[in-house]
């Protein structure tokens, strides 16, 4: 598609060209979990100062609340990305990306919030009801992706009464509802996180688990059944919206969540982490074919550990973010549970190479008390707690966002919070954080910024839960692009 037949949408018309030519961030939005139920302020964004030069820095400059209890804000997306970035010079109109999307694990609300008056204080301009997804017999939205077309898609999670149900609901460009997206009778079992690639005219999801079980808290009998629970990569042919590939992980693919395609648009390939056995799985498109083959290419060993009980338990990383830097150059997984982020060197996709390692916080601290690690296959001895500022990171690092650059890695500590409140409650009670690590980019390999903190201790109307972390005019996690090939 030429340049000079269109007109330009928003975003870079390659992730190279983003890498390049995007400006250094100066706002975070993030996605905060108020974890005190009776709070009626609830949820809401905070717009948090990231430009070194600001007198604010390192600080929430602003709070756009939902005014609604029980909504567990979790992800983010914007109403329009580099998808849209050649317009054809005919159309009605040319996208802004002026809106950003934040639905409701529990509460099945959407919020669509104005981000362009003022990038400091977005405004809630539309809310779209739970019961608009209900009456299409879906619930549980997770990832918002916009298309090119210029209508939004959401994944879900569930069906009306709260059972798996792996499907998606679109929106058009206004925020009306059109309707499920998945054609045929063959649907995916269960649902969570998605990516398109429409050179190749495939698109692939990922599976948590059904609303009814995660909403209250990890069981581990909730694997008796694994329709129930996600162990799966489901592929779907874009053109038709149809399931057409399913691949099943098994137990050490148990719980796939956050799935990437590599960025550029012309590799049909990408990775998937999977939560609670801590492995990354790679896949890729069979030559000369439509299907696709995963196997398993980090493999992050448990950990035996008696937490003061007295009995000796299997504690996995728990890998509940993986991020790709926009040259698909590095990786970066999380463990939440273990309490560190990793970078990987994935020029030979297939053979990830470990190039960084920090320990931010975790539940093997050497400082807590009541824990005794009885195997660790990694490590020789327990990693010591984290300080930043003077204050003890708690909790593990949990959702990242990269900067365009790739310099810069933000890391917030809230993954969902029944089970923040479950595996660390004094994190919940005194609030969490958002670090910064600063990237190598040449060489490989990262460090903490010991002067950056953003702390979510002190908010107004008690400790804060930061999730996920999006900057205004797009990143790495929400731009898809299309293949030029002019």
């Amino acid at each position: 598609m030429s340049t000079k037949t269109c007109c330009r949408g928003p975003g870079y018309a390659t992730p190279l060209d983003a890498m390049r030519s995007g400006p250094r961030e100066k706002l975070l939005y993030t996605v905060t979990v108020q974890p005190n139920l009776d709070e009626p302020h609830g949820d809401y964004l905070s717009t948090v100062d990231v430009d070194p030069e600001s007198p604010t820095y390192c600080q929430v400059v602003h709070r756009t609340f939902t005014n609604q209890k029980g909504d567990e804000l979790h992800h983010s997306g914007w109403n329009a990305c580099s998808s849209c970035y050649f317009v054809d010079e005919k159309a009605d109109k040319i996208p802004k990306r002026n809106r950003l999307i934040l639905p409701s694990l529990n509460s099945d609300f959407i919020y669509i919030l104005d981000v362009v008056k003022d990038p400091r204080k977005p405004e809630i301009v539309k809310v779209i009801d739970g019961d608009v997804l209900k009456s299409h017999n879906v619930t549980g939205p997770h990832t918002t992706h916009c298309l090119a077309n210029g209508n939004i898609m959401i994944s879900v999670m569930g069906d009306a009464e709260g059972y798996a149900k792996g499907d998606f609901i679109l929106f058009d460009s206004d925020f009306n509802c059109i309707g499920t997206w998945t054609k045929g009778d063959k649907k995916a079992l269960c649902g969570y996180d998605f990516w398109y690639q429409p050179y190749f005219d495939v698109m692939v999801s990922s599976e948590w688990g059904a609303p009814n079980k995660w909403r209250r808290g990890w069981q581990t009998k909730d694997l008796d059944d694994m329709t129930q629970y996600g162990c799966r990569l489901n592929f779907y042919k874009w053109s038709t919206q149809t399931l057409y590939q399913t691949i099943d992980l098994g137990s050490d693919g148990i719980t796939p969540l956050e799935i990437r395609f590599l960025h550029n648009p012309k590799r049909a390939e990408g990775f998937v982490g999977c939560a609670l056995n801590a492995k990354v799985f790679y896949f890729k498109k069979k030559d000369n074919s439509d299907e696709f083959e995963a196997k398993k290419v980090i493999d992050i060993p448990e950990k035996l550990v008696d937490t003061g009980s007295g009995e000796v338990e299997s504690m996995g990383g728990m890998i509940s973010d993986i991020i790709i830097s926009l040259d698909d150059r590095f990786l970066y997984v999380n463990c939440w549970r273990h309490g560190d982020v990793r970078q990987y060197d994935i020029t030979d996709p297939e053979n990830p190479k470990l190039t960084g390692q920090l320990f931010l916080g975790g539940a093997i601290a050497s400082d807590l008390p009541n824990v005794i690690v009885k195997e660790d296959k990694e490590l020789k001895e327990r990693p010591p707690a984290r300080y930043v500022k003077g204050r003890r990171l708690e909790g593990g690092p949990q959702m990242m966002q990269l900067s365009l650059d790739g310099k810069r890695l933000y890391v917030s500590s809230s993954l969902y919070s029944p089970w923040d409140k479950q595996f660390y409650p004094k994190m919940v009670s005194q609030g969490g954080h958002i670090i910064l690590i600063d990237v190598d980019t040449v060489n490989g390999g990262f460090a903490l910024n010991e002067d950056f903190l953003v702390d979510f201790g002190n908010e107004p109307y008690g400790p804060g839960l930061p999730h996920e972390m999006r900057y205004p005019g797009g990143d790495c996690t929400s731009d898809i692009w299309l293949a030029n090939d002019a």
